[in-house]
């Protein structure tokens, strides 16, 4: 059977360049960055020298830089350090967040008695930024507006620029989940105002278990994770050098492709949207996700009630397709998309796929799947 991997916002496969990058740090690398002798400093050079590479991509200062395990941990680490160090005791954000976002702002709500509220979405999923104004007009409490970038499931995006320049008027801190975005979009950490943002490295070629949280320099912010003194405070346990070389050698390739990689990726998402308007009459695409100014990397597709549509996804597996009815934030769990509840998109009659492409998806792998998709919602004959 011909295999088509199309469920890279969930993760991507590593690139051979940081394979082997991360294979030689294995073989050579063995000491403890934290230890005073030679193998020791030799992993600590690694270390720096990655946080030093990945500061100069987005034109911020090293020290900015707390390695993490991901973009789960970077999120919780800004949100609770901005109720701990920052003082904030309300949160704006949204039911369309990432379930680390949602539960990390629930916990702080719950352990905390912080105040929770949720911004409003506009028909086409946006964030409504009148409504976002007026939430933070209404109390001079300090407030963290936490909002992802790209939303890993419908693309919709926030301008973050715009989002800063509406957040420092009423003197808000903002974190944004950058996961989806970081790697394939350029930002100039110099130029933007915030205070949060998160990456993740397998959404981007690099290895599993390895990201990083950026914090503003003007923040001062307790670590989350105690024990040692790594990561200036930030994060105790010994860094997991490996990763960490493996994230900066991605974060370089995304960097030094990035245009080319983008206009391949668009190609792809045209034929593939294009494709399933022909090959099944009525679809649409939950919050726009076939628009140019959509998260380009995210195609979430709504399919007319067919017989087939609750069991879509598996029966697009066992045809070699991979691709999801969501995030894959819940561990395989199918209790249906929160984002789409939140959003107003979900119609529980008709199934909604997200397929989503990375630098490696070729056309072959889009006629594939459109191929399989034709079979798997093909028309049903009526009885006479």
């Amino acid at each position: 059977m011909t295999h088509a991997y199309l469920d890279n916002a969930a993760t991507t496969p590593v690139a051979p360049e940081v394979v082997q990058a991360m294979m030689e740090v294995y073989q050579t690398v063995h000491g403890n960055p934290s230890s005073t002798h030679a193998p020791g400093r030799k992993a600590k050079a690694l270390v720096e020298t990655s946080r030093r590479s990945i500061a100069s991509h987005l034109g911020c200062p090293p020290r900015t830089i707390c390695f993490t395990s991901g973009g789960t941990e970077a999120d919780n680490h800004a949100i609770q350090a901005a109720v701990a160090s920052l003082g904030v005791r309300r949160i704006i954000t949204s039911a369309a967040e990432h379930s680390a976002v949602v539960k990390a702002s629930s916990a702080a709500g719950e352990s905390q008695h912080v105040d929770v509220v949720h911004v409003q979405h506009l028909p086409d999923g946006q964030v409504d930024f009148a409504d976002l104004e007026r939430l933070l007009k209404e109390t001079d409490t300090p407030t963290l507006v936490s909002l992802m970038h790209a939303n890993n499931e419908v693309g919709v995006m926030v301008d973050l620029a715009r989002l800063s320049a509406v957040c420092r008027a009423q003197g808000a801190w903002i974190h944004s989940d950058t996961v989806q975005s970081m790697g394939h979009y350029p930002l100039d950490l110099g130029t933007m105002d915030v205070d949060f943002l998160t990456c993740s490295a397998h959404k981007f070629h690099g290895p599993k278990g390895a990201g990083f949280l950026y914090v503003n320099p003007t923040l001062r912010i307790h670590g989350m994770i105690v024990g040692g003194g790594q990561e200036r405070m930030l994060r105790g346990g010994t860094e997991n050098v490996a990763g960490i070389v493996g994230l900066a050698k991605a974060f370089d390739l995304a960097f030094e492709h990035m245009a080319e990689h983008e206009a391949h990726i668009r190609a792809l998402k045209r034929r593939m949207a294009e494709g399933l308007k022909g090959c099944v009459p009525g679809v649409v695409f939950n919050g726009e996700s076939d628009r140019e100014d959509r998260l380009y990397t995210v195609l979430n597709a709504k399919f007319p009630n067919h017989p087939n549509g609750g069991m879509a996804v598996f029966l697009l597996d066992l045809e070699g397709i991979a691709c999801s009815g969501g995030s894959a934030c819940s561990s395989g769990a199918t209790l249906g998309s929160h984002v789409l509840r939140a959003l107003g998109f979900h119609e529980p009659d008709k199934a909604s796929i997200r397929f989503s492409f990375s630098r490696y998806t070729t056309e072959s792998d889009i006629d594939r799947a459109l191929e399989a998709v034709g079979k798997v919602f093909a028309s049903v004959e009526q009885p006479a």
